[in-house]
């Protein structure tokens, strides 16, 4: 048995080493002849492996009258395949020892499973049956087209502040599709017809729009050899391409009004317009967010929810997507408090950043604080393989962003947040929603 100061030491040891793991992410890259590109890490600290497929569609990839159709193939492509009987995927994950899921968001639909690294070619033979002949037929979309309805309920219509976000981004992109909403129209997937889902997947799910990432324990070598023999037949698709609708600077405040019959406080929101993810600002604006309402001890909580205690609950937050972003602060009211005293008193704390540097203290405490984050993010095989996906799909093709990230994050200065500040969070430049419970008629 180690004594106590000797376990402390090997513990510090061990995490100091896993820290330093975590901040250099090795990895071997490149493309098969159809387009698909191939991303392996190998991690022989535990025998699990993690395999992955991000395909670069999402609800911006939507047309008018066709919406949810990503988030509708996010479940229809766990139907079944021309080796998979339908309802079997799920279950063959789990007899195995693995787990699965997907999700989607405005930019791409995500693919994964975990599996004891013994079970590796299995993954690699789901995905590729997923990528090369998924079953499409009317038993299979009827099916998942109640299941979408299903979760709309549960997660948006029938949830406390559910729809918030998508009143939100109503206002904020009137001409680019993230002014629509992730899971879609109910009508639009009713109207839909079998062979505009077939299409959908033909033009989308094609091996030169997806990025397969490997993260574990795994032969290189041998992986190459695998991956070849279950995905170089699947046939390269039309190249997908794509064109950023770009929307009119905002000039002037906007002011609107939303009503949840879910909901029995009312919140105050004011939401800046601002770069996409791949901008410095981005992260800079993150971590101007995590200053103002990460924790405690964070400056709007400590004023508007400790001394004041005029809000249930304040915060704020940099909603990072690809073609833009949005920087979003909400406040619950405490004690009937007027929303508009809420909004004043948020604006007061961000001309503060506007004015003055933030203090060495509070900006070291942000760096500690990004930097954890940042390791924390690397410390499982699946979240290497998203973020080393994250970074071919959303950073140029440039895989090696998540190693660069720790660099971009250290390189933020004290004056950078303050221009940031300066430059995207002006009242001029704002949509603030009152986002109210519906009044109850008697």
């Amino acid at each position: 048995m180690l004594k106590p100061k000797l376990f402390w030491c090997a513990l510090a040891g061990s995490l100091f080493c896993q820290s330093l793991k975590a901040q250099k992410v090795d990895f071997t890259e490149y493309d098969l002849p159809n387009g698909l590109h191939v991303i392996l890490h190998q991690d022989k600290s535990a025998p699990v492996v993690a395999v992955s497929v991000m395909y670069h569609v999402g609800s911006k990839n939507e047309v008018p009258g066709r919406t949810g159709f990503a988030h509708f193939f996010e479940h229809l492509l766990f139907e079944g395949t021309d080796n998979i009987k339908r309802g079997e995927f799920m279950k063959i994950v789990a007899a195995n020892g693995g787990q699965n899921n997907a999700n989607t968001t405005y930019d791409r639909t995500f693919y994964y499973e975990v599996f004891p690294s013994n079970q590796f070619k299995l993954g690699l033979w789901l995905e590729s049956e997923r990528m090369m002949h998924p079953v499409i037929n009317e038993i299979g979309v009827k099916t998942q087209n109640e299941v979408v309805k299903e979760e709309k309920r549960l997660r948006m219509d029938n949830t406390p502040y559910g729809n918030l976000v998508n009143s939100i981004f109503k206002d904020l992109f009137p001409k680019h599709p993230y002014g629509g909403s992730v899971i879609g129209s109910m009508a639009d997937l009713d109207a839909a017809k079998l062979d505009e889902f077939k299409a959908f997947f033909k033009k989308y799910y094609t091996p030169n729009n997806a990025a397969l990432s490997i993260a574990g324990d795994i032969d290189v070598a041998q992986a190459k050899k695998l991956i070849n023999d279950y995905f170089a037949d699947i046939p390269k698709g039309a190249p997908v391409v794509y064109t950023k609708i770009e929307e009119a600077p905002i000039t002037k405040q906007m002011v609107d009004t939303a009503y949840d019959a879910n909901i029995q406080l009312p919140m105050i929101t004011s939401t800046y317009r601002v770069p996409g993810n791949d901008s410095k600002d981005s992260k800079t604006l993150e971590m101007i967010s995590a200053y103002l309402s990460n924790g405690g001890s964070s400056k709007l909580y400590k004023k508007m929810v400790d001394d004041k205690k005029e809000a249930l609950q304040v915060g704020s937050f940099n909603y990072a997507l690809e073609d833009y972003g949005a920087y979003i602060t909400y406040a619950l009211p405490n004690n009937n408090t007027p929303l508009n005293t809420l909004l004043a008193d948020a604006d007061a704390e961000i001309v503060k950043l506007q004015t003055n540097l933030i203090s060495e203290d509070d900006y070291r405490k942000l760096q500690n604080q990004f930097e954890n984050n940042y390791i924390t993010a690397n410390s499982k095989d699946l979240g290497v393989a998203e973020n080393l996906a994250n970074g071919y799909v959303f950073h140029h093709k440039n895989t090696n962003y998540t190693n660069q990230e720790l660099e971009r994050i250290r390189s933020i200065s004290r004056e950078d947040i303050r221009a940031a500040a300066i430059k995207y969070l002006q009242p001029s430049s704002r949509l603030v929603l009152y986002y109210l419970p519906v009044k109850k008629t008697t």
